[in-house]
């Protein structure tokens, strides 16, 4: 199955417009970043990774005020956003190889994530921590349990991966963070799981 993670770049890329149409402006997440901003200061400088077309959430995030970076790595996806945002950051990079040099207020990997395979998400945490400040929160989404799933868009495999809880929780503690909050399978966000974290004061990267 692990293979098919690394066809989810193309997909994106061949599929990302009618994606975007599909995702439209429809906010299910909204109590989740509410949470998230509670965490950051008023004027946070936030990145999105895996930021897709930037509907709806990076719309959220920049209305509230706040300064974002995106990153995805389909350019098809990044045009969208610099079309929809042209005074924010919008960059094509591989989260698995992102390496800005600077930190950040926030970090969100909302619905992104979960498509890298198991020892991708394990080394995702070291670019977590090396683009925090401290303090900094982080939020992703994640399946809930340890596994794979295939799922589907326009006619192609879509992969998912997921580690377990507990390993999740590790990765953080060991990479400064501490869980503020975790649901599994939220039935207010559309059976999303999610977790929120926040930077250790004192773990500068």
């Amino acid at each position: 199955m692990t293979s098919e993670a690394d066809r989810i770049v193309g997909l994106y890329q061949r599929h990302g417009r009618a994606w975007a149409e599909l995702r439209g402006n429809r906010l299910g997440e909204g109590v989740w970043l509410e949470r998230f901003a509670a965490l950051l200061p008023e004027t946070a400088s936030i990145l999105d990774i895996g930021c897709g077309a930037g509907e709806p959430i990076g719309r959220w995030l920049i209305e509230r005020g706040h300064a974002l970076t995106g990153v995805d790595s389909a350019p098809a996806l990044i045009a969208l956003c610099r079309e929809r945002f042209p005074e924010h950051d919008w960059r094509v990079a591989d989260m698995r190889a992102l390496a800005l040099g600077r930190g950040f207020d926030g970090l969100i990997a909302w619905d992104s994530f979960f498509h890298l395979a198991h020892d991708d998400q394990r080394r995702m945490f070291e670019v977590f921590r090396d683009h925090a400040t401290p303090g900094a929160a982080l939020m992703f989404t994640s399946g809930p349990a340890h596994g794979e799933a295939i799922g589907e868009f326009a006619g192609e495999p879509l992969y998912h991966a997921s580690l377990d809880p507990d390993e999740y929780r590790a990765l953080l503690d060991a990479s400064g963070f501490e869980v503020v909050a975790h649901v599994a399978e939220d039935p207010d966000c559309f059976g999303r799981t999610v977790w929120l974290a926040r930077r250790r004061v004192g773990q500068g990267g």
